[in-house]
């Protein structure tokens, strides 16, 4: 039952609900990252194109995706919207309440560690002799990775709903102080305790304190503590068994968040919520339906297009269902289109077009298993139409069914909403061609998308004040890009201790003794990444997945882009999945109704769409065709 914890809220950057908690520094200090990280890629596109170029701005840039990562998480922490299982709704109101302390306090617990742990990191990096240009040491960066886990443990203890859980959760925090006074003395031959990490007491009773501890944390993951903390309490706990110092949790989100292609992430995150906030959801909806109404359920195909191009945009942030069904719903409504029918459309149609270029899970996906991006792309083209045409098919049959009306077709209002909507249908063109043509890399086309799309809603349409509105755009956007960094970071450290472990090699040798054939192993695929795609988070289930299937998918002879967009299809799949699919709960969230009703409503489209992922799956041609056809090599 997972929900990205959100406050809904407006106006000014200083004012505001979903801001309540946070600091105006803070704010502030986003909106000037993400500005930042614009600017730097795109003018190294420019400039390099005339012979200059800005020094070291790559590097810059992936070094800033670290700060608007803890910044943003910080501030995810302040006002409650990191993604958790809602299971504590369900409580009654005296369980709630202590469901609610018991996570707070499991989460400023493991926040103080890692805090901890950070400065462990720091210390041990100051040594070395990395710099950025203008002689600026690495290690500089990493200063905000204590500070970000420090805040988040004391934010966490003070969101404990009653007066003696805040107390003991200070007391969590400062508890870590004397490890981190000693670990400062340490590094100068004056450490006053035993043990990398901790006393050796503890150490001595590791095989004690493991299970329990490992209950505990599950525990909290089912009422409701964030899943980053479930993840990174895991990560720690692990490490501190295996004998490892816990700086290996800080260090490997470190070693994720300089990935060169990682900054194409928050950037498109940006550039997608400041669409979104503008007037795009219209102009997209007016184009679609000028274009195809006409068609029997021409309103469906139209809604089933229109939200696989918004969520190109958005990523599987759920932000398709939240901007577009307040506008599509009464519009099915109002054509005739049954309201079960309407439901499981919206909710579906959610997550279509998670195989289209700029799509974040794609890029994420291409730098965890190491497969080139543009591949993945070309490779997702045909399945993710035929995810769509699926989709659409049955709304055709509903709306044909329902006599939904069919107005004639206008060419004069299809070139005139199509030319309303030129600048939104821009924006994934731009980046497609910038990236095709070798003038821009990745990040530099994420970063032009994002300038473009800042560009167009503030002075071409006008609909975001560069003043009013778009440094809470941009906060706003920056916030998810925290919550969905900081769960990266950590999921990477616990994959980090399964790869320490040898956990792939013995699952590789335990498959091939109980599969015997490729299309057994893609059977067990599909059925593993249905379940578990809709328990984790999507950009979670990559980092600590994609790296277990991928040298299981060589092993059975599957190739690596059929392999990843399997992958990516059968995680969008997981979004419908109940009882647990993220799109079930935005669904019944945005439109008032019981989950019951949006399980039953969803379940044609769960058919349907599993059909079209069959379909990807054991077609390997629907993939690798056209991959072969433009990239030959």
């Amino acid at each position: 039952m997972l929900e990205a914890q959100t406050a809904a809220g407006a106006g000014p950057l200083d004012r505001g609900a979903e801001h309540a908690g946070g600091t105006r520094f803070e704010r502030w200090l986003l909106v000037a990252i993400v500005l930042a990280m614009v600017l730097l890629p795109t003018l190294e596109a420019v400039l390099r194109r005339v012979g200059g170029g800005i020094p070291d701005a790559i590097p810059y840039t992936t070094h800033l995706t670290l700060w608007i990562g803890f910044v943003g998480a910080m501030l995810a922490t302040a006002t409650e919207r990191h993604l958790a299982l809602s299971t504590v709704d369900l409580l009654p109101q005296r369980w709630r309440t202590l469901a609610r302390s018991y996570g707070h306090l499991v989460g400023a617990l493991v926040m103080a560690v890692l805090a901890y742990a950070s400065i462990k990191l720091i210390l041990a990096d100051r040594g070395r002799a990395d710099t950025l240009a203008g002689n600026v040491p690495e290690w500089w960066f990493e200063i905000i990775m204590p500070v970000g886990f420090a805040v988040m443990a004391v934010r966490s203890a003070a969101k404990s709903p009653t007066r003696r859980a805040r107390i003991v959760g200070y007391l969590f925090c400062l508890a870590v102080v004397p490890f981190v006074v000693s670990a400062v003395l340490a590094q100068r031959g004056h450490g006053f305790l035993p043990g990398p990490d901790g006393p050796a007491l503890l150490r001595g009773h590791t095989a004690v304190l493991g299970w329990p501890a490992s209950v505990l944390l599950f525990a909290a993951f089912l009422l409701g503590t964030p899943i980053f903390i479930v993840m990174a309490g895991y990560a720690v706990l692990l490490f501190f068994l295996a004998g490892t110092p816990i700086a290996a949790v800080p260090a490997e989100t470190f070693r994720l968040v300089i990935q060169p292609t990682l900054p194409a992430i928050p950037l498109l995150t940006v550039a997608g919520y400041v669409l979104a906030e503008g007037g795009a959801s219209t102009r997209l909806v007016r184009a679609a339906q000028a274009i195809f109404g006409w068609l029997p359920g021409g309103l469906a195909v139209m809604a089933a297009s229109v939200c696989a191009l918004f969520t190109t945009f958005t990523g599987a942030s759920g932000v398709t269902i939240l901007a577009l069904g307040g506008i599509i719903f009464p519009a099915l409504i109002r054509e005739g289109y049954p309201e079960g029918f309407s439901l499981g459309l919206v909710t579906a149609s959610g997550s279509l077009g998670l195989l289209f270029p700029p799509s974040l899970p794609v890029i994420l996906y291409g730098v965890v298993a190491g497969v080139a991006i543009d591949h993945l792309y070309i490779g997702g083209l045909v399945p993710g139409l035929v995810m769509i045409v699926l989709v659409a098919a049955y709304g055709v049959v509903v709306g044909i069914r329902s006599k939904a009306p069919r107005p004639r077709f206008e060419a004069g209002e299809a070139l005139r909403a199509l030319w309303s909507a030129k600048w939104d249908i821009g924006l994934p063109l731009l980046i497609i061609v910038a990236v095709s043509t070798g003038f821009a890399t990745i990040v530099e086309s994420a970063a032009l998308g994002a300038a473009y799309a800042i560009i167009v809603e503030v002075t071409v349409f006008r609909d975001v004040h560069p003043t009013r509105d778009l440094p809470r755009v941009l906060v706003h956007a920056s916030t998810l890009v925290g919550s969905v960094v900081i769960l990266l970071g950590v999921a990477l450290g616990l994959t980090s201790y399964l790869v320490d472990a040898e956990v792939p090699v013995r699952l590789l040798a335990w498959v091939q003794v109980h599969i015997d054939s490729q299309w057994e192993f893609l059977l067990t695929l599909n059925v593993l990444l249905l379940v578990l795609g809709s328990v984790l988070e999507i950009y979670s289930a990559i980092v600590v997945l994609a790296p277990l299937v991928a040298p299981l998918g060589v092993a059975f002879g599957v190739d690596p882009v059929h392999l990843g967009v399997v992958f990516l299809a059968n995680l969008e799949l997981g979004f419908l999945f109940p009882p647990l699919g993220l799109n079930l709960f935005l669904s019944a969230s945005r439109f008032n109704r019981p989950l019951p009703m949006i399980y039953r409503r969803a379940l044609p489209f769960l058919i349907i769409m599993s059909i079209g992922v069959l379909l990807i799956t054991y077609v390997p041609a629907i993939t690798t065709g056209i991959v072969a056809a433009i990239k030959p090599e």
